[in-house]
């Protein structure tokens, strides 16, 4: 059976290619690294004529009064969820092959989420209000509404970007050490202070493996419930379309679903650019393309469930939404959301599939736009058609809302880009943690004789 990593490369190596690879990466990171920072432009200039024409811009009005911001609000909260939550279960299951892939799943979680936060911002319309939203008693004479989504999603979205920037930082500790020993100038005074003094005895491994537990059983169930209480900021109104008991655990799917299409994404760019190939081999890939696979499963049958509990109830505007969305002017988007989201996956079954990276790379991004096209199908048809004729409105994104929607995915990628470059990418304690234990389970069965042959059975 070929091995995920070889058990010959050195300890040593692993120190010099993590830090080679970011010293020199590959001429295509500085290729998309231009190419981010355009479409960031582009999207900076978009937002720019926003402010100066005003909201009408982005063809917002009643009922159609969200549109593709919260959309790609929700998006990206999705996609963060996917890093932590499967890093911390993954790590709590004691999975050996997580150890090469958590690092840059971990980062894609506080990406997303900084990236998630500036759509609730651009939908306000007047930056310069912002502080409106934040829950403290002010010289307003105002106290915030403790039962409006907008107060639930401002401290769930907080406090998990604070509790996943914590367990990224903390779980970089002992490499960020490494760096500290083999870097001059600033890098070593900036390696130095991240790395709280770091010295590797045997009473601060202890500590960090108790600290690191203690984060990850934290982390696990807070995951799951930001995104519910997300989820619940649909659920909880009374609006056709999203008045669905099964919204928190369908979100929580969907933004597993999504999520981890974004890690073979990360992971495939990872290993060409940063010349990983010995790190994050393919049945490593092999083994996340599965667990995509399984997810995406589960976000099927909770599709199933909405439907049936919306066509077998007896409330007649869900079941107009729901006609609306397969008949009415969403239907081609709903449709190619549908059938390519449930029938993508499948795709993932077959090996050679599963070994082609181009494919892989085509693919795992198809995903994610699909998800994407989700997240607006869930908003716009629900909106368009309410439980009043007078209000029903349909709603097409202009230039200046795609043009946004498109930076943002420039900006993530960009800063995950620039995080890579600084910090590593690439868990090194726990590769060779994992490398460790297989030579000795290997010298061990080495060493040990095979058990002799039952008498009774010879002859």
């Amino acid at each position: 059976m070929e091995e995920e990593i070889r058990k010959d490369i050195q300890w040593a190596q692993i120190n010099r290619d993590v830090l080679h690879s970011m010293a020199s990466p590959r001429p295509a990171y500085w290729a998309l690294v231009g190419l981010c920072v355009a479409v960031v432009l582009v999207g900076v200039y978009a937002e720019i004529h926003q402010y100066r024409f005003g909201m009408g811009e982005a063809r917002l009005n009643w009922p159609q009064m969200w549109g593709l911001y919260i959309a790609n609000f929700i998006f990206w909260v999705g996609v963060s969820h996917a890093g932590t939550l499967l890093s911390a279960a993954l790590f709590l299951t004691n999975t050996e092959w997580r150890r090469p892939v958590y690092r840059s799943a971990e980062a894609m979680t506080s990406v997303a989420l900084l990236t998630a936060a500036l759509f609730p911002v651009i939908h306000l319309g007047r930056v310069w209000d912002f502080y409106w939203v934040l829950p403290y008693p002010n010289e307003r004479g105002l106290w915030p509404n403790f039962r409006s989504p907008l107060l639930w999603d401002m401290a769930a979205i907080f406090t998990y970007l604070n509790s996943s920037m914590l367990f990224l930082y903390y779980g970089m500790i002992p490499d960020l050490a490494i760096y500290r020993d083999n870097a001059t100038g600033w890098r070593h005074r900036l390696y130095g202070w991240l790395s709280l003094g770091w010295m590797g005895t045997d009473r601060q491994w202890r500590n960090f493996r108790k600290g690191y537990l203690l984060l990850a059983c934290f982390l696990l169930p807070l995951a799951v419930s930001v995104h519910s209480i997300v989820a619940s900021d649909f659920a909880m109104s009374v609006m056709p379309g999203w008045h669905v008991t099964s919204f928190p655990p369908y979100f929580v799917a969907g933004a597993l679903y999504s999520g981890c299409a974004a890690i073979i994404t990360l992971f495939i760019l990872l290993r060409y650019t940063f010349r990983y190939e010995e790190y994050l081999t393919l049945p490593i890939l092999d083994k996340l393309c599965k667990l995509t696979f399984a997810i995406a499963m589960v976000w099927v049958y909770l599709n199933l469930i909405e439907f049936a509990s919306v066509w077998y109830g007896h409330d007649m505007f869900e079941k107009e939404v729901l006609l609306e969305k397969a008949a009415g002017p969403y239907a081609p988007a709903w449709w190619t959301m549908l059938i390519l989201g449930v029938g993508l996956p499948f795709t993932l079954l077959v090996k050679r599939v599963r070994r082609n990276m181009l494919v892989l790379l085509g693919l795992s991004m198809l995903i994610n736009i699909i998800m994407w096209l989700e997240r607006w199908m869930i908003i716009s048809p629900a909106l368009a058609r309410n439980h009043e004729p007078y209000s029903w409105g349909y709603h097409w994104p202009g230039w200046v809302e795609l043009s946004i929607t498109l930076a943002s995915f420039a900006w993530f990628t960009l800063l995950f880009l620039v995080f890579v470059k600084i910090f590593p990418s690439l868990s090194m304690y726990e590769v060779k943690e994992m490398l460790f234990h297989r030579r000795h389970v290997s010298d061990r069965l080495v060493r040990e004789p095979a058990p002799e042959a039952d008498s009774a059975t010879e002859g």
